[in-house]
């Protein structure tokens, strides 16, 4: 994959959006500092700033400028742009690996250039659009028009399987839809032409491209931090996102969830797919067991754009193909059965979704006829006012409601801030979640309104309780100086023995997600490793854990990251303490960049092998 154009795809179709949504407010009285009113209203239409528009985009347009006036312009015009930009990079994605039925970008017809989708429109049944609608556009040649029009039927059909992609296009987006998508230099052409039609075959370019696309707002947040303004919870995603070089993505899911399974299969033969496994030296009996892949439960507590979950989603695959499933089941029972993931950015908990999304329908081509919405939980925060709870938990059964229950309610009153680092007072609320669910308060609307507030926070707390076979993670790097005051507080009272930094907190909290015997595997900082300040953390881990392996990477672990700017760390710890363990401890600070230091981590894993295997042939 040819980074460079990555990122000039990022920053080219980006600006370009951002000024055609700017120039569509604009077009309906909505600027940075002005905010026209409408001049007057018609049955048909109303007129504004001396303009005459159809009266249906009032609803639109009034619901725009709400949004103006409570986040800000600037804000709402960032928001629709990526909007857009997900969706067309979604649709751009489906489009070069035949997962839909026309081409959106491109032509199928090489004596035309427009798309094919406007080329076929009559065709496309599966939209159920109005024919005399589309031969009127067609015959009057409004052929920007029809292509906008197409795009947002499809849109809304795709809501049907990816509603966490594509959202029913009823609101102001459709307002600030880009113009002139068909000229000669638009976006379509930069769709098309930067990024080669191959990189697009591999999801892992959904990842790239999020990168990519929120760097200028991080080094905002980083060039305002040396003013000693700090890290905002509405900037915490972009300030810490980056993606996972593969390899290292791979070391990490082979040697928790690969070793699982070799563990509770021995005669598996899924280490031959396994470069980065590292075989244990002699035959182990005390481990966590599971019966079936369908016990298995694996998670990202900070998933960002879902790499990890990506890749857990091959060797899954290759995990029930061994075990003879059928191979049309496999995709729902992964995403449905084995795989979770965590975030607090919206927009990242998506592409995580849609990224799953494209792994099952890669493997079945009728995924889309049955869609299943992978498990990925973008945490909200959940607030109740004085007496809610009360009034609630009287109406439903205060006897449901334990004090940790009770106490879990409260507790993510600040989630978009403090995300997967709050540890939820009752352990398992599957029960009481479960029960709830099933009552209707729907004629109640004093009550509704808190009961999907309550149904959310228990549902958050779900995903956040101490269940998985496997924790898996790339997590947030923030030193104490970044944090907010909130945030600050929040992890001096919650984690003393890691508040120094994000990462060493998420260290000690995932070894709380995990089961008794489960494995943590996560790329950090390798500062915990030396550190005064994260000496009880050593102390906890060595007294109460084991670690399996560990491979110090050093600097220049990253690429996309130059210099000594972060020295790292991967490694794979054991939920319970085997003193007798002897874990394998790789060296890899020498390496000047990630290909050498790739190379280098498979040849110790090669030699740690053949040493396996000459033990056991003794």
């Amino acid at each position: 994959m040819d980074k460079a154009k990555v990122i000039k795809f990022s920053d080219t179709v980006r600006e370009k959006l951002l000024h055609e949504v700017k120039e569509r407010a604009a077009f309906y009285g909505i600027r940075p500092k002005d905010l026209l009113p409408v001049d007057s209203e018609h049955s048909d239409s109303i007129v504004i700033g001396g303009k005459v528009f159809n009266r249906k985009i009032k609803d639109q347009r009034e619901h725009l400028v709400r949004e103006v006036k409570l986040k800000g312009y600037e804000r709402v015009m960032d928001e629709v742009t990526y909007t857009w930009f997900n969706r067309f990079v979604a649709l751009k994605f489906m489009e070069v690996n035949d997962y839909i039925q026309v081409k959106v970008f491109t032509s199928d017809n090489a004596e035309r250039t427009e798309p094919g989708i406007i080329t076929h429109a009559l065709e496309l049944d599966f939209l159920d659009l109005d024919s005399n609608q589309v031969l009127d556009m067609k015959a009057e040649s409004k052929d920007e028009e029809l292509y906008k029009f197409l795009i947002l039927r499809l849109c809304n059909y795709l809501n049907r399987t990816m509603p966490f992609m594509f959202e029913k296009i009823e609101d102001y987006t459709e307002l600030l839809f880009p113009e002139n998508l068909l000229h000669i230099d638009s976006i379509v052409k930069d769709i098309n032409e930067i990024i080669p039609e191959d990189d697009w075959r591999e999801v892992e370019i959904i990842g790239w491209i999020y990168q990519d696309y929120i760097a200028p707002k991080k080094d905002k947040v980083f060039k305002d931090l040396q003013k000693n303004i700090k890290i905002s919870k509405e900037n915490i995603p972009a300030a810490t996102q980056l993606f996972t070089p593969h390899w290292i993505v791979r070391y990490l899911v082979e040697n928790s969830l690969g070793r699982l399974w070799m563990l509770n299969r021995p005669g598996s033969k899924l280490y031959e797919r396994m470069d980065y496994y590292i075989r244990p030296e002699q035959s182990e009996t005390d481990f966590l067991k599971v019966s079936s892949p369908e016990d298995i439960r694996v998670c990202d507590p900070a998933c960002g754009s879902g790499h990890m979950l990506v890749y857990a989603f091959d060797l899954l695959y290759a995990i029930y193909e061994e075990e003879g499933y059928d191979h049309a089941e496999i995709p729902e029972m992964i995403l449905t059965r084995n795989l979770y993931g965590v975030e607090i950015d919206e927009r990242a908990g998506e592409l995580a979704a849609f990224a799953l999304a494209m792994k099952a329908r890669r493997k079945n081509r009728k995924f889309f006829q049955n869609p299943v919405h992978p498990n990925i939980c973008v945490l909200k925060s959940v607030s109740f006012e004085e007496g809610e709870l009360n009034a609630y938990t009287s109406a439903v059964g205060r006897e449901l409601f334990t004090n940790d229950i009770r106490a879990t309610l409260l507790q993510f009153n600040e989630a978009d801030n403090f995300g997967s680092l709050i540890r939820p007072k009752a352990e398992d609320v599957s029960g009481i979640l479960k029960l709830l669910k099933s009552k209707n308060l729907s004629e109640n609307l004093t009550l509704l309104s808190t009961h999907q507030k309550v149904l959310q926070a228990l549902k958050q707390a779900d995903c956040l309780s101490p269940k998985y076979h496997v924790v898996v993670a790339n997590p947030p790097y923030m030193g104490g100086k970044g944090m907010n005051a909130r945030l600050k507080d929040f992890a001096q009272d919650n984690y003393p023995n890691s508040k120094s930094d994000f990462f060493a907190m998420f260290i000690e909290r995932n070894l709380y997600l995990a089961m008794k015997k489960g494995m943590v595997a996560m790329i950090t900082m390798q500062s915990w490793m030396f550190l005064s300040s994260f000496e009880k953390l050593r102390g906890s881990i060595l007294d109460e854990r084991t670690i399996l392996s560990l491979a110090h990477l050093g600097p220049r672990a990253f690429d996309s990251i130059g210099g000594e700017v972060v020295s790292t760390t991967a490694f794979v710890i054991e939920n319970a303490q085997r003193p007798e363990y002897k874990g394998a401890y790789i060296r890899l600070v020498d390496g000047n960049c990630e290909a050498e230091k790739d190379a280098w981590l498979r040849e110790a894993v090669m030699q740690v092998r053949i040493v396996a295997q000459q033990m056991e042939a003794q």
